[in-house]
């Protein structure tokens, strides 16, 4: 009998259009991924802060988004998010490794604010890259990134 070992690094995409179920379109696949290779202790988490990402690039711009999941060894997961919209928000617009002071909490009440806290708080790195404006005034967009 032949045994596989399954490899410890793995990369899954997702494509999203611009709507509203967006985010739990991707929090059902975060699920499914992390389950199906045995990460479920960080499940929680990415789930967390892959559905604030993917909120954002519906909330902020008007095209569609993507998602990719890699598992990068050593049992930690890189998550990016890209979406049409050049702007880079703090505190993905330092370079990675650098500790920034929290973004503000949003007052209490207020219904958005507190994805970006949250990221800060939970993942162990995060960055950005800009990717231009692009062709004919449409955005080529950003890249978004934070790994657990």
């Amino acid at each position: 009998m032949v045994t596989v070992a399954l490899p410890d690094t793995w990369s899954y995409a997702v494509r999203v259009p611009h709507d509203p179920r967006a985010a739990r379109v991707v929090r059902m696949t975060v699920r499914a991924a992390l389950s199906g290779h045995g990460m479920a202790d960080m499940l929680d988490v990415v789930e967390l802060l892959t559905s604030e990402l993917v909120t954002n690039a519906y909330r902020h711009t008007k095209g569609p988004a993507s998602l990719r999941l890699t598992a990068v060894g050593d049992g930690r997961l890189r998550v990016g998010v890209w979406d049409s919209s050049p702007h880079i928000p703090a505190p993905f617009d330092e370079p990675p490794g650098v500790r920034v002071p929290p973004v503000p909490l949003a007052p209490a009440g207020a219904e958005g604010g507190r994805g970006l806290f949250l990221v800060q708080q939970y993942a162990t790195a995060w960055g950005g890259w800009s990717l231009g404006e692009g062709l004919f005034g449409r955005g080529a967009g950003k890249l978004l990134w934070f790994e657990v």
